[in-house]
C-alpha cells in the first residue's frame, strides 16, 4: 500500500473521444479527459485510412495548394 498523504489521488475518470466513444480508466487527472482520436477511430487500429480534420486544417491546406496547382496547370497550358 502507498504511504498516505504523499501520493496523488488515483481515481476513475471518463475518457471521451471526438468520435463519440467513451471509456473509463484510472488517472491522477481531475475530471474527464477529452481526446480527438482513440483506438476506436484511429487508422492503425481500424485498418481504414481516413483524414482526421481538426478545425478545418485539411480543407485550408487543400484550398491553399489548389491555387498553386491551378497556376502550374495554366503555365503548362501556355507553353504548349
Amino acid at each position: 500500500m502507498p504511504k498516505e498523504k504523499i501520493h496523488p489521488n488515483y481515481a476513475a475518470v471518463q475518457v471521451k473521444c471526438a468520435c463519440g466513444s467513451n471509456f473509463e480508466t484510472r488517472s491522477t487527472h481531475k475530471g474527464d479527459i477529452h481526446v480527438e482520436i482513440c483506438s476506436v477511430c484511429h487508422p492503425f487500429y481500424t485498418g481504414k485510412q481516413r483524414l482526421v480534420d481538426t478545425a478545418g486544417r485539411v480543407e485550408r491546406f487543400r484550398r491553399k495548394y489548389a491555387k498553386s496547382d491551378e497556376a502550374v496547370a495554366a503555365a503548362a497550358a501556355a507553353t504548349k
